[in-house]
C-alpha cells in the first residue's frame, strides 16, 4: 500500500480525534450514527471519483454548469463585448458576473416551489439513513443550494423553536457550507469534477463533526422540522417566540393560515429583487477579493522589513504544515498547501482560487483533487462575522450569546470539515 495513502488514511481519523478532544460532550457523542455517515461518505467519495458511472454524472453536471454559465455569458456580451471577447478573460467577468444570471435561476425554481421539494426529500432521506435530527438533516441540504445566511433566514422559525445548544450545532455547520449559484463561478477556477464532488462529501462532514464537538439529544416529540408557507411580498413570516412547542406550533399555524388568504409577491418584482440581490453578492465579493488581497499584500511588505523571507504565506504555512502533510502529501508539496490553506481561512476561497487557476493543471492528480475539495466551502474568518450577524436579527439575546462565545469552535469545525472533506476524496485520487 503506497505510504501516502496511509498517511491519509490516519490523517481522517487524527481529523476525527481532535473533534473528539475538543467535545463537549464526550459521553454523549453517537457513535453509530458517526460511524454510518462515515462510511456513506467513503462510499460515495468512491462512486464519484472511481465508478465510470459516477464519474459520468459528475462530469455530465459540470457540463450542465458550464453550458449556464456558457448561457450567462450571452447576456455579459450584449453588455460588455469587450470583456467577454478577448483571449482570457478577467476575474470578475468570469466568475462573478454569471451569478446574475445563476442566483435568479435558482430564485425561480424556489419561487415555483422545485427547490423547496429537493431540499426537504434530500434532508428526510438523510435523517433516516443517519439517524440525525431531522432539522439538522434539513439545514445541511438546505445551505448546500441557498447559502449560510440565506438557509438561517428561511429557518428562522425553527431556530426560535429549538434550544441554544441545536442553534450552535447549526452555527457549526453553517461555517461548511457552498452555495449551489455559485458553483458555476468556482468551476471556471478549478476542475468542476472535484467541485461538485466536494458538494454532498461537505453536507455530511459538517453533521458529523458538529455532531461531535457539540453532541446534543433531541427528544422524539422535538425531531420537528417547522415550515411555513409563502406569505405577502414574498418573504416568510418571522415570530418572535421563547415559548414552548406548543404555543410556536400555534404560531405556526396562524402565520400558515394568513398565507392562504394573502398573495404571493408578482414573479416580475420578485425577479428584479432576486437580481439586484446577486449585483450586491457581486460586489460584496469582488471587494472582499481586492481587499483582502491587498491588505495581505500590505502585511506581506511589513513582515519583511523584519525578514526578508517573512510572509503571512509563510508563516500560515508553518501553522497549517502538520494539517496538510496529513493529507498524503510530500514535505514540499505539504507546505505549499498549508500556504494555500491558511491564505483561504484569512481571507476567502476566491482568493485561493484565482491565485491557482492559471497553474492547477500542473498540479498532481492528488494535490489538485484534495485542494480542489478544501478549497469548496465559506469556511473563514469573515464568515463567522456573517453568521453572528445573521442569528443575531434571527434569535434571542440567550442563544446568540452562546453562539458569539464558541467562535473558536465554529472555525474549527469549519477547518475540520474542510480537511475530512479533502481527506476522504484524496482516498481515490492519486
Amino acid at each position: 500500500m503506497n505510504l501516502y495513502l496511509i498517511v491519509n488514511i490516519i490523517g481522517i481519523l487524527v481529523f476525527l480525534l481532535i473533534a473528539f478532544l475538543f467535545s463537549k460532550k464526550k459521553k454523549a457523542i453517537n457513535w453509530k450514527s458517526i460511524v454510518v455517515m462515515l462510511a456513506l461518505n467513503i462510499v460515495m467519495a468512491w462512486f464519484l471519483t472511481s465508478f465510470p458511472v459516477g464519474v459520468n454524472c459528475i462530469k455530465a453536471a459540470a457540463k450542465g454548469f458550464d453550458w449556464i454559465v456558457n448561457v450567462a455569458y450571452t447576456g455579459i456580451a450584449f453588455a460588455l463585448p469587450n470583456w467577454v471577447h478577448v483571449k482570457s478573460m478577467n476575474f470578475i467577468t468570469s466568475a462573478l458576473l454569471p451569478i446574475l444570471m445563476i442566483v435568479p435561476l435558482f430564485d425561480i425554481l424556489n419561487y415555483i416551489g422545485v427547490l423547496p421539494v429537493i431540499i426537504k426529500g434530500i434532508g428526510w432521506v438523510l435523517s433516516k439513513i443517519t439517524g440525525q435530527p431531522k432539522f439538522e438533516s434539513f439545514y445541511a441540504v438546505e445551505m448546500m443550494f441557498l447559502g449560510n445566511t440565506e438557509a438561517l433566514a428561511v429557518s428562522s422559525l425553527q431556530l426560535k423553536q429549538i434550544n441554544a445548544q441545536r442553534n450552535l450545532t447549526i452555527a457549526m455547520m453553517s461555517m461548511s457550507c457552498v452555495t449551489a449559484s455559485i458553483l458555476g463561478s468556482y468551476m471556471k477556477m478549478m476542475p468542476g469534477q472535484f467541485i461538485l464532488t466536494a458538494v454532498p462529501i461537505n453536507i455530511i462532514n459538517s453533521i458529523i463533526i458538529s455532531s461531535i464537538l457539540n453532541p446534543v439529544k433531541v427528544d422524539p416529540k422535538d425531531d420537528t422540522i417547522v415550515t411555513v408557507s409563502e406569505i405577502d411580498n414574498g418573504g416568510t413570516e418571522s415570530l418572535e417566540t421563547t415559548g414552548s412547542q406548543e404555543e410556536v406550533a400555534k404560531e405556526v399555524k396562524a402565520v400558515e393560515a394568513k398565507s392562504k388568504k394573502g398573495k404571493r409577491e408578482p414573479f416580475f418584482s420578485f425577479l428584479g429583487d432576486s437580481i439586484t440581490d446577486a449585483g450586491r453578492l457581486i460586489l460584496i465579493i469582488a471587494a472582499n477579493v481586492i481587499a483582502f488581497v491587498a491588505l495581505a499584500n500590505l502585511i506581506d511588505k511589513l513582515l519583511q522589513f523584519v525578514n526578508p523571507w517573512l510572509t503571512l504565506e509563510h508563516i500560515l504555512g508553518i501553522i497549517m504544515y502538520p494539517f496538510a502533510w496529513l493529507l498524503g502529501l510530500d514535505s514540499h508539496h505539504a507546505f505549499q498547501f498549508a500556504q494555500y490553506m491558511g491564505t483561504k481561512l484569512v481571507t476567502n476561497e476566491f482568493v485561493v482560487m484565482g491565485q491557482v487557476s492559471p497553474i492547477i493543471h500542473s498540479f498532481a492528480p492528488h494535490f489538485k483533487a484534495i485542494l480542489t475539495v478544501f478549497l469548496t466551502s465559506f469556511a473563514n474568518f469573515s464568515t463567522i462575522g456573517m453568521i453572528i450577524g445573521a442569528f443575531k436579527n434571527l434569535v434571542n439575546k440567550e442563544k446568540n450569546n452562546l453562539i458569539s462565545k464558541n467562535v473558536g469552535y465554529m472555525l474549527l469545525s469549519g477547518v475540520l470539515v474542510s480537511l475530512m472533506s479533502a481527506g476522504v476524496v484524496g482516498l481515490f485520487v492519486w
